[in-house]
């Protein structure tokens, strides 16, 4: 199974952000624990690239990295061990960088425009960013029409409360969120506690779609 069969049978890529190397393994340890075994390492904060180097160690985990907004960026993710990439928007020399090292590319989409592009760049699966504020699930089935062929990951607003909406969407390989891995609880060493919001957003997927 490769990388994205695994995220889209896992259904859910947390969206982390810590200020702490450090935490890396163990919040790796209690997603994967929760039944969630992947996330994407931000590169908002200097911790990330180090917690993401943590978290790759991690037996039973894929980490990847997040906001890659260039391709240095790219070269030091591959180097810390990354499987997969997500950027916010669609850049070439992000794009061409991460398949000259061989990594899986998740690049953003906001228009039409952009996810015809990127198709014809060879792209299956694309992050819809910023979900919410583009028209949520409604702006994802719009999509679907003259492209059914192509999967998506919306994130930005995805929540608890909108996850089965999203999932529910055949087009919809899955959905991105850091509601089950919040800033403040990483920060103080609530891993158990990040442990259970795994648990909890692993039984909300595999109700909509199954045990993954």
């Amino acid at each position: 199974m490769d990388t994205l069969e695994t995220i889209g049978r896992i259904g859910i890529v947390p969206v982390v952000v810590l200020d702490d190397p450090l935490h890396g393994a163990p919040l790796a340890e209690a997603l994967r624990d929760g039944g969630i075994g992947c996330a994407e390492f931000t590169l908002r904060t200097p911790a990330g690239l180090g917690a993401l180097r943590a978290a790759a160690a991690v037996d039973g985990f894929i980490a990847g990295a997040g906001t890659v907004l260039s391709a240095d960026q790219v070269d030091a993710v591959a180097d810390a061990g990354a499987r997969f990439l997500v950027s916010p928007g669609y850049a070439a020399g992000v794009n061409v960088r991460a398949r000259e090292r061989g990594l899986t590319m998740i690049p953003g989409i906001a228009t039409a425009t952009e996810l015809q592009r990127a198709r014809e760049d060879g792209y299956t699966h694309l992050k819809v960013f910023p979900a919410s504020a583009l028209g949520g699930p409604a702006y994802l089935d719009a999509l679907a029409g003259p492209f059914p062929d192509v999967r998506l990951l919306p994130s930005g607003g995805v929540s608890a409360d909108n996850l089965g909406d999203y999932l529910r969407r055949p087009t919809v390989f899955a959905g991105s969120g850091s509601w089950m891995v919040p800033r403040a609880q990483i920060a103080a060493g609530g891993f158990g506690a990040i442990r259970d919001l795994a648990r909890a957003c692993r039984e909300l997927c595999d109700a909509v779609r199954g045990p993954a």
